[in-house]
């Protein structure tokens, strides 16, 4: 469905590929992005209900970016915990899984099956139903989200 490479240099991950999740709550990682997880992964929670799954590397830069969020603040207190407090460091087994918490689960509603997404420099987790449902509406609304992007300079 889709592939990941070095481009400029940078670690990238793209493509959707769908996992069984076993009972011991592990999720096998595509085999193009687990050479650039050797040194190990941070797993926490993402929006709209999924996981994030961050290098070491690009965690450091995620975890320095929320530390100088305004603690006074309290919608970026909420995210920094939600963010930092539900973060767990994993590293892949022999056969390329990492096992997510439970509490990671729960939040994901990840039962059986999961989605695995490449998102450039961090990789998600969703339940099937939810990637699903989630596409079907991003899909349905491009146009406007394409729209919206100009003002990001896209």
């Amino acid at each position: 469905m889709g592939e990941s490479g070095e481009k400029w240099g940078t670690k990238m991950f793209i493509g959707e590929y769908k996992h069984s999740i076993d009972e011991k709550g592990r999720v096998a990682l595509p085999a193009k992005f687990r050479g650039k997880l050797a040194d190990g992964v941070v797993i926490t929670k993402g929006l709209e209900n999924s996981l994030v799954v961050y290098t070491n590397n690009e965690w450091e830069k995620i975890a320095d970016d929320i530390a100088r969020m305004p603690y006074t603040q309290s919608n970026a207190r909420a995210f920094s915990r939600m963010v930092l407090a539900g973060a767990h460091d994993c590293k892949l087994d022999r056969q390329g899984r990492i096992n997510i918490p439970q509490n990671l689960r729960e939040f994901a509603g990840l039962k059986t099956n999961a989605v695995v997404v490449g998102v450039y420099s961090r990789i998600e987790i969703w339940d099937v139903k939810e990637w699903e449902e989630y596409q079907s509406r991003i899909e349905k609304d491009s146009g406007q989200i394409a729209e919206q992007l100009d003002s990001f300079g896209m």
